[in-house]
């Protein structure tokens, strides 16, 4: 099974809770059991601090092949998903990036709609790797259950795959 990940960053200080730093820990572990239970040979997703990352440092645990998408250079990447959370995020990123093949898309950060391209990356890189190894995919969201409104990537991402047919798993962040 190749699994496409997406989901929830960990919460900006103040912000409307939906993935509390406090729940890191647990929710890897949960990923890393739906990611045992699913069978999963290799993950695709991005990079982002809180889901992303997690997934990716459960898969690496797994010793499951692994793929990162970028919409854009990994230094903005890093600035703007990822080290603005605080915490030891940018250095947990660090060290992710070290060991993972990274596909890096062609958007300016900030561009409209370069985020959903990496979303769409993601599902079709997922697809392309579970053609070579004779797969499925799974598309695996976390998050805390409930869409954010129209502007909501990880709903989005969910829709998409239901969309080209893919299961969707859901994995809690709260």
């Amino acid at each position: 099974m190749v699994i496409a990940l997406a989901g929830r960053r960990i919460d900006a200080e103040g912000a409307e809770p939906r993935f509390p730093a406090a729940n890191a820990a647990q929710v890897k572990s949960r990923i890393a059991s739906a990611l045992e239970e699913l069978g999963a040979r290799a993950l695709v997703s991005s990079a982002a601090c809180g889901a992303d990352i997690l997934g990716q440092e459960a898969a690496r645990d797994a010793r499951l092949t692994r793929r990162v998408v970028l919409p854009f250079a990994r230094h903005e990447f890093r600035k703007t998903s990822v080290a603005d959370r605080g915490g030891d995020w940018a250095a947990r990123f660090d060290r992710l990036m070290e060991d993972v093949e990274t596909i890096v898309l062609d958007f300016d950060p900030g561009a409209e709609g370069a985020y959903a391209a990496a979303n769409h990356a993601i599902l079709d890189e997922a697809v392309a790797m579970a053609t070579d190894f004779e797969q499925m995919v799974t598309a695996l969201i976390v998050w805390n259950g409930q869409s954010r409104g129209e502007d909501d990537l990880t709903k989005a991402f969910a829709d998409e795959a239901r969309r080209r047919g893919m299961q969707l798993v859901e994995v809690l962040t709260t």
